[in-house]
C-alpha cells in the first residue's frame, strides 16, 4: 500500500519558477472546483449527448461564446491538451502524401502529431546561437521550394512562442505568407493563450491551440482549440454511427475536474492577460540581473516573454568541484525554498517569471548571487 506521505508534494510553499507550471498555478476558485468535481467523469451526469452542450455547469456558454471570443475564432472546443488539438487539425486536413511545414523550434508534440496523422514534416531553419530565431520569410522560402517540387502542403504551424527560448515570431507576417500559398496556419500557443493577449483573427491564423495546465490556471491535462471558418466543417465533422459525436475529438474530451478548473479560473485568466506588459517588464529585469551574475540569456533580446533559457557557465564550473556535483544547484535552491529547475542541470536551464512578484524575483536573483559567491 502506498503511504499517504509518499503522495505529498515536497515543493508546496516554495517559489516556483518552472515554465511548465507558472501559468498553470490554480486560482482559489479552481482549487475549490478541483475538490468539488474530482470524482471520475463528474460532469457526465449532466451531459445531453455531447460535452459542449452541457448548460449546467455552464460549459455550453464557455465553449460557444466565451472561449471563441477569447481566442479570436469562430468556433472553439476544449481538448485534453494542446497536442490533442494539433493532432485533430492535422488529421482532419491530412491527405495521403501530405506535408506539414513548421518552425524549427516546434515542440516535439507537433512533430509526433504529424507523424501520427501520416504527414511528412518540413522545418523552417533556426538561426545559430544565441538568438535561435525563426524568420517569417523562411516559410515563404520553404513553401516555394515544396510547391515547386509538387509537394502537397496541407498545413503550416508556428509555435508562438516556442517552449525552449520563449521567442515570439511575427505571426502576422507568417500568416500573410501562408495565405499567398493558400496554406492554412495553426498557432501553437501553449505558452501564450492565458498569459498574453492572443487573437487568431488578428494574427491571421486559421487555428489556434492553447494549454489549460500550462497557461490557463487549470489542472491538467486540458487544452483549448479555436477554429476559424470554413475549417470547422472538416475538424468538427460528426460520426456516422453516433450523430452527436465529433470524430476528431473522439466524441468527448475533458470530462471532469480538468474542464471545471478551466472554467473556474477563466474570469481571472481573462483579466490577467491585460497585465502582460508588466510581465514582460519583469522578465527583462530578471534577465538583466541574471546576466550580471555571469549567466547568458538565449533567444530574443530584449526578451518578449516570461519563459527564458539561460546558459550558465559560472554554475557549470562550480559543479565540477562542488560536493554534490551537478546536483548542487538543485540542492542549494531547495534549501532556499526555490523550485523549478530540474535536478542535475547546471550548464543551462529554462525558467519562467510569470506571475511572480518583484519581491519574489529579487529573492531568486539574490539566491543565485549567494550560491555563486559562496561556492566559487
Amino acid at each position: 500500500m502506498t503511504k499517504r506521505s509518499a503522495l505529498k508534494r515536497s515543493t508546496l510553499g516554495m517559489i516556483n519558477i518552472d515554465p511548465l507550471q507558472r501559468g498553470g498555478i490554480l486560482t482559489p476558485e479552481a482549487r475549490d472546483a478541483l475538490a468539488e468535481w474530482g470524482d471520475g467523469y463528474s460532469i457526465c451526469d449532466f451531459c445531453p449527448g455531447n460535452l459542449e452542450e452541457i448548460k449546467k455547469p455552464p460549459i455550453h456558454d464557455f465553449v460557444h461564446r466565451d472561449l471563441p471570443e477569447f481566442l479570436g475564432t469562430d468556433h472553439a472546443r476544449v481538448t485534453n491538451g494542446a497536442r490533442e488539438g494539433i493532432f485533430a487539425v492535422m488529421h482532419a486536413l491530412g491527405e495521403e502524401g501530405g506535408c506539414v511545414v513548421m518552425d524549427g523550434n516546434a515542440h516535439y508534440t507537433s512533430l509526433v502529431a504529424a507523424e501520427r496523422a501520416g504527414l511528412d514534416v518540413s522545418l523552417i531553419p533556426v538561426s545559430d546561437r544565441p538568438q535561435y530565431r525563426v524568420e517569417p520569410e523562411g516559410y515563404g522560402d520553404l513553401l516555394e521550394d515544396l510547391f515547386g517540387r509538387g509537394e502537397k502542403v496541407v498545413l503550416a504551424l508556428l509555435t508562438y512562442p516556442d517552449g525552449n527560448y520563449g521567442n515570439i515570431v511575427d505571426a502576422k507576417r507568417v500568416s500573410s505568407i501562408c495565405k499567398d500559398y493558400d496554406v492554412p496556419l495553426l498557432l501553437n500557443c501553449a505558452y501564450s493563450v492565458g498569459r498574453m493577449p492572443v487573437s487568431a483573427k488578428e494574427l491571421g491564423a486559421d487555428f489556434i491551440v492553447g494549454s489549460g495546465h500550462k497557461s490557463m490556471a487549470a489542472c491538467g491535462p486540458v487544452g483549448v482549440l479555436g477554429i476559424n471558418e470554413p475549417h470547422q466543417e472538416a475538424v468538427l465533422r460528426k460520426s456516422g454511427y453516433h450523430k452527436n459525436k465529433e470524430i476528431e475529438l473522439l466524441g468527448c474530451t475533458a470530462r471532469g475536474a480538468t474542464i471545471m478548473t478551466l472554467l473556474a479560473s477563466f474570469p481571472a485568466v481573462r483579466a490577467r492577460v491585460a497585465e502582460w506588459d508588466s510581465e514582460v517588464e519583469k522578465a527583462r529585469w530578471f534577465s538583466t540581473e541574471m546576466e550580471n551574475l555571469g549567466m547568458v540569456q538565449m533567444g530574443d533580446k530584449p526578451h518578449n516573454h516570461d519563459l527564458m533559457f539561460f546558459e550558465t557557465p559560472v554554475l557549470y564550473e562550480i559543479s565540477k568541484h562542488a560536493k554534490k556535483g551537478r546536483f548542487f544547484l538543485y540542492k542549494e535552491l531547495k534549501k532556499r525554498k526555490i523550485h523549478g529547475i530540474k535536478s542535475g542541470l547546471t550548464k543551462y536551464f529554462k525558467l519562467s517569471t510569470y506571475g511572480l512578484s518583484e519581491d519574489d524575483l529579487r529573492y531568486v536573483v539574490d539566491a543565485f548571487d549567494e550560491i555563486i559567491s559562496t561556492s566559487v
